[in-house]
């Protein structure tokens, strides 16, 4: 049972911090600059825990087994921070955007999910659909 909660914990976590640093992004800031850092930081910490765990003689080995993925979730990386930076400084609240985009997300998935994997829509999430886009007319009321 852990093994389904802890990551969706360290999802609610990361991303409520996340969210409050690309918030607090100074509007003075080139969006691309502060990205550079972000990936800087966050290139040194993946590559230190990746020889860590792998250790060293094993890098080359794991590496040989990364493909288009990892390329491509880069590039949607970079255009999802850019995103967020841009609505926040456009005036998007940080108690509204990221709900307001996954559940955006979340109804896209259910068709990707259709589309590429063979898998059903049921009846309870077509209901959900229905709600999540009333819950965003609410939400884009005030």
């Amino acid at each position: 049972m852990w093994e389904m909660i802890w990551p969706i914990l360290l999802v609610i976590l990361s991303n409520t911090v996340y969210n409050i640093c690309t918030k607090s992004t100074p509007g003075n800031v080139n969006a691309f600059g502060t990205l550079m850092i972000t990936y800087a930081v966050a290139t040194i910490l993946t590559a230190l825990i990746f020889v860590f765990l792998v250790k060293p003689e094993n890098v080359l080995t794991e590496l040989s087994r990364v493909n288009w993925t990892s390329v491509v979730l880069g590039m949607a990386i970079v255009g999802l921070e850019l995103a967020y930076i841009f609505a926040y400084r456009a005036g998007w609240k940080v108690s509204s955007a990221s709900i307001v985009a996954n559940i955006g997300l979340a109804i896209v998935l259910i068709f990707v999910g259709v589309i590429l994997y063979g898998e059903n829509i049921s009846l309870k999430q077509l209901m959900g659909i229905l709600i999540c886009s009333i819950g965003l007319f609410l939400i884009n009321m005030g």
